[in-house]
């Protein structure tokens, strides 16, 4: 097929558009299952082609320039109107639709690498991902299910518990050094410790290993993708949700400064569905292949 001359590879745009939304490299290869330097190479294509700069690089992140800003907004209209049309097309032909409203840091480190197995078992339902950190309204969400992260459960809807997550603290190399300043629990009181929206991880860890966390200084982020990627620039400790940061801590990208490991029910991932009305078949499908791999993920787990 000849490349186009007046737009850019499919590829290259939903990869400007995805990188453009979460501002971020990584995540972008993340949520498109391809690599960081695939990434970046879309973008340079897209850049090449328009002869402009879409996004100014900077130490540690990366903005949007205003041609960049003003590309994305459109794009993200175009994009908008290809999924209503695929939706409709989809829906005209009797494909199966699963609209699942989830934590952006659950989707990026645990399943979205997931999915394809499903698509393999069930390739006659197409599964839609909302990554949002607002609770969930059926009433006037277009969503069949969600998953959530807490103590639970929630009023008007069913909450069923799939796993608990087990916590950590988890820091950069860089950070740890040759570990003499992570000699024993309190010596974390020393430095930043990360988290998201509230601190209850850390209050477990810390009620656990008897350590006042009342004089700790936290850096409260809006959400964990954001605490865990300012962990890895060794910006602090994060406390760590070993279910999602297994590939960091088997790369050495993290490294676990102590053995204590706190699994609470407080900390639970919950797979949440309408009260008042039954899932479709679709949502029933994946609801169950849900429950079957969050079961897989504590397998040898005491």
């Amino acid at each position: 097929m000849r490349a186009s001359a007046v737009m850019p590879p499919l590829q290259a745009l939903r990869a400007f558009e995805a990188v453009g939304r979460l501002l971020s490299f990584r995540r972008a290869g993340e949520e498109l299952l391809i690599t960081q330097s695939a990434v970046s190479h879309h973008i340079r294509q897209i850049e090449e082609m328009l002869g402009v700069r879409l996004f100014v690089r900077k130490a540690k992140s990366i903005e949007l320039t205003p041609e960049g800003a003003a590309y994305l907004e459109r794009t993200t209209e175009a994009f908008a109107i290809i999924a209503s049309a695929t939706a409709e097309t989809r829906r005209q032909a009797g494909r199966q639709t699963v609209r699942v409203s989830v934590l952006p840091s659950f989707a990026a480190n645990w399943l979205v690498s997931r999915l394809p197995h499903f698509m393999l078992q069930h390739p006659e339902i197409d599964v839609e991902l909302e990554p949002t950190l607002r609770l969930t309204n059926f009433a006037s969400d277009d969503v069949d299910l969600a998953i959530r992260f807490g103590a639970g459960p929630w009023g008007d809807v069913r909450a069923e518990r799939l796993m608990n997550e087990e916590l950590s603290p988890v820091v950069s190399p860089s950070l740890f050094g040759d570990g003499s300043g992570f000699a024993e629990p309190a010596d974390l009181l020393s430095h930043t410790l990360l988290d998201s929206m509230n601190p209850l991880g850390w209050e477990l860890w810390f009620g656990e290993v008897g350590v006042d966390f009342r004089r700790a200084r936290v850096l409260q982020l809006t959400d964990y993708n954001i605490a865990l990627q300012a962990a890895l620039n060794g910006q602090g400790v994060a406390i760590g949700r070993l279910l999602l940061i297994g590939d960091h801590l088997a790369t050495g990208r993290l490294v676990q400064p102590f053995a204590t490991i706190v699994r609470s029910e407080k900390t639970a991932y919950w797979l949440v569905t309408p009260e008042q009305r039954p899932l479709s078949p679709a949502a029933e499908t994946f609801a169950s292949w849900l429950r079957n791999e969050a079961a897989s993920a504590h397998t040898g787990r005491p």
